[in-house]
């Protein structure tokens, strides 16, 4: 579910300097300064294969994991182990050294019981390689430089993590909605005390992060705490008055009216719900809820005095659409209202090729694809679905697919082991264990041995968990024998 307001067009007359000085030093920083993080990371890893550090660690990561799991409850660590293991079985020496190499916690690990780990002669070998590694390359990454640390909290990296960012995928996402909200609240509150509003709801947001991860030193970066407050400070803004959001939900999307203020204890439920049940996804979603409530409370406190909204704030609402989107879109269904259905699937192509992010369109096109599920188009639109699908965290409606595919088209048209695999997975995380059986055994048929051992070895996990003894018993035996 993604709920955004969008009340106040861009009045490129009066552009919101701030708001695209602030989109341009992320994009600089992230483009020239950590530009030189992929270079220190390919001479870390280089220095660590060539040391042969992994051999040394690798045995040490796995019993890690497995102690994080068994003795602290952290359950979305499997999915870590399995993809470790399958590494080792691969033989993948680089990708196993690039996750041994920058876990900044298992390093930690290591650090406080090399003692336990390895004999004298090896544990002086190890430091010594180890300690070179790490100072000469992984600690002048950008990251843990300047990101915020909670096992090393300082003044400054309250500042800096803002800045900086993960990946492509990570600063695109955070510097769309930076200008989707900030020129609003910049309109509202003018440049200087939109600036400093913006950087005390980051700073605000990674104390609350590193409040609820004490200890850790895993480095948070990002500008998305700060984002958070920016959303905060608009709903604050608007008060109780009924303003536009768009929303997105499943496969549709439209706008609706409410009042602004609303809408803060939903996103704020959502990423403390987040938090606690979404797993790990690598979203610092308490630094979100910490932006959110900082940014409304700053409102609240100071919008009488020093970030009182500026009179002329306010301007009349005007719609926006994609106007070429919804002429194809209505065009399509009105090929499908007359049960023209070659037709329709020809024209929802073409829209997919042109809006390949309207997930809309890929659901009508399965709906299509599965009137003749002995053609091939089926399973293409099937496997795409599912994928968007566990990319949107929508485990249900994967699994459902999965299900609908097993009945119609697996007959004509096989899933791939990886398929199934996938959907095992997803059934686990999602605790529904009949669907998890059975994609197990498709995973089975489908003849990949590997995946089919690891898929087995992980439901005997499970079952033992709940102490289905019967359960665990059988999955044990199979994998005695060969799955």
């Amino acid at each position: 579910m993604l709920i955004i307001p969008a009340e106040t067009p861009v009045n490129w007359k009066r552009p919101p300097w701030m708001t695209l000085s602030l989109v341009m030093a992320c994009f600089l920083v992230f483009v020239f300064y950590q530009g030189d993080d992929d270079r220190l990371a390919n001479k870390a890893l280089e220095a660590y294969l060539n040391a042969d550090l992994q051999v040394l660690e690798a045995p040490a990561y796995e019993d890690y994991l497995q102690r994080q799991i068994r003795l602290e409850g952290r359950e979305e660590l499997v999915s870590r182990l399995e993809g470790f293991n399958t590494l080792q079985e691969q033989g993948e020496q680089v990708w196993i050294a690039a996750t041994l190499l920058f876990d900044n916690e298992f390093y930690q690990y290591l650090l406080e019981n090399r003692g336990l780990i390895w004999a004298s002669d090896q544990r002086r070998a190890w430091l010594a390689q180890r300690s070179e590694i790490q100072q000469r390359y992984v600690n002048r990454l950008s990251a843990n430089q300047l990101g915020l640390v909670p096992a090393e909290l300082s003044v400054y990296t309250l500042v800096t993590y803002q800045f900086l960012h993960g990946g492509w995928g990570h600063i695109i996402g955070n510097l769309v909605f930076l200008f989707l909200l900030g020129f609003t609240v910049e309109k509202a509150l003018g440049a200087a005390r939109f600036l400093l509003a913006y950087l005390a709801c980051g700073a605000i947001s990674g104390l609350v992060f590193a409040a609820f991860s004490a200890g850790s030193t895993v480095p948070l970066v990002g500008a998305s705490g700060s984002i958070s407050g920016l959303m905060g400070m608009y709903v604050a803004i608007y008060g109780l008055q009924k303003i536009r959001f768009f929303y997105f939900v499943g496969v549709y999307f439209n706008y609706f009216r409410a009042p602004a203020l609303a809408m803060l204890p939903v996103w704020l439920g959502k990423e403390v719900y987040d938090y606690w049940f979404a797993g790990a996804t690598g979203i610092a979603y308490m630094a979100h809820a910490g932006g959110l409530v900082a940014g409304a409370g700053l409102v609240w406190l100071l919008g009488k005095s020093w970030l009182q909204v500026k009179e002329e704030f306010y301007q009349p609402e005007e719609d926006e659409q994609d106007e070429r989107f919804t002429a194809g879109y209505a065009r399509a269904m009105a090929s499908l209202g007359s049960m023209e259905f070659d037709l329709a699937e020809r024209q929802f192509a073409a829209l997919r090729e042109h809006y390949p992010d309207r997930i809309v369109v890929l659901e009508h096109l399965y709906q299509l694809a599965k009137l003749r599920p002995d053609r091939a188009a089926y399973r293409e639109y099937a496997r795409k679905l599912m994928n968007e699908k566990l990319n949107a965290r929508q485990p249900e409606r994967t699994i459902e697919v999965w299900a609908e595919y097993m009945k119609l088209g697996e007959s004509h048209f096989p899933l791939a082991a990886e398929d199934h695999n996938r959907v095992l997975f997803t059934c686990l995380r999602n605790d529904d264990l009949k669907s998890a059986e059975r994609a197990f055994e498709r995973l089975r048929s489908a003849g990949d041995k590997s995946l089919a051992d690891e898929a087995c070895r992980l439901l005997a996990q499970e079952f033992d968990k709940r102490q289905v003894t019967p359960k665990a018993r059988h999955y044990r035996q199979l994998l005695a024998n060969g799955a």
